[in-house]
């Protein structure tokens, strides 16, 4: 018999030991990386807020999206999404339009000043990026990009108990 099978505790107590010293050490590889992320935000004219810089790359990749579709992206209560969406229209760099479809709803678009300032924090992410990437050799690139590639697949898969493999 397999022990994997019969739900063996010293094995899921094995993985879960396993899995909280790669998420330990992939956490602070991490920290790199988020560290270039912020580098390449300061570089950018006007100078925003994570959460807004959060809520204008979801309107570029969400064009028309509404204020609760954005509390839900974001993750935030909707009336602390109204106000910042009221901060960035202010700063001309977001813009409320009517829903073609609906004459009730309100979508959010970016403006051409708040393309630019995305457009500006992209090709700096790229840059810093690519900085990096090419000083390690292409071996570790490719398996860099295949684990981010999985990491991102999971991270937008359902939840299950965390730690263990699903039992069967």
């Amino acid at each position: 018999m397999d022990h994997e099978e019969l739900g063996d505790p010293l094995h899921e107590l094995t993985e879960l030991t396993e899995l909280t010293e790669l998420t330990e050490e992939a956490s602070t590889a991490m920290e790199t990386l988020v560290s270039l992320w912020a580098r390449a935000s300061q570089t950018v004219s006007p100078r925003l807020s994570a959460l807004q810089l959060q809520a204008l790359l979801i309107t570029r990749r969400n064009p028309g999206i509404n204020l609760t579709g954005l509390a839900a992206e974001v993750g935030a209560a909707l009336p602390a999404v109204s106000r910042l969406c009221d901060r960035l229209e202010a700063a001309g760099l977001l813009c409320r339009e009517p829903v073609p479809a609906s004459r009730r709803e309100i979508g959010l678009a970016l403006t051409q000043q708040g393309t630019d300032v995305v457009d500006a924090l992209l090709a700096q992410r790229t840059q810093l990026l690519g900085d990096v990437l090419s000083r390690m050799p292409t071996a570790s690139r490719r398996g860099f990009l295949a684990g981010l590639q999985e990491f991102s697949r999971a991270a937008n898969r359902p939840e299950r108990r965390p730690g263990l493999a699903p039992r069967r």
